[in-house]
């Protein structure tokens, strides 16, 4: 019975794997995704206000990584270390 009910959902997965909706969301989700997230993140920042510079140049250095190298991972990071140094620099004073 164990492995019968492991088997039920890799079947029920089967046919959707062909479908061409489904292909059609896992090529255009991921960015559909992004835009969500930095929208929501970036909502109520006041962008006329000192504060605001730290997300908007991780931001920027986020894009302009990806854009220059197509890696996930390096732009995510290096977003995250100019975002992390300058809320820091922010908060020391």
């Amino acid at each position: 019975m164990g492995s019968s009910c492991q088997a039920l959902p890799l079947a029920a997965l089967a046919p959707l794997r062909e479908s061409g909706t489904v292909q059609y969301l896992s090529t255009r989700m991921p960015a559909g995704v992004m835009v969500i997230l930095v929208v929501y993140c970036l909502h109520d920042l006041p962008v006329t206000e000192a504060r605001a510079a730290a997300p908007l140049a991780a931001l920027a250095v986020t894009v302009a990584l990806h854009l220059w190298r197509r890696n996930a991972l390096l732009s995510i990071l290096g977003g995250t270390a100019v975002h992390v140094t300058l809320a820091g620099a922010a908060f020391t004073r």
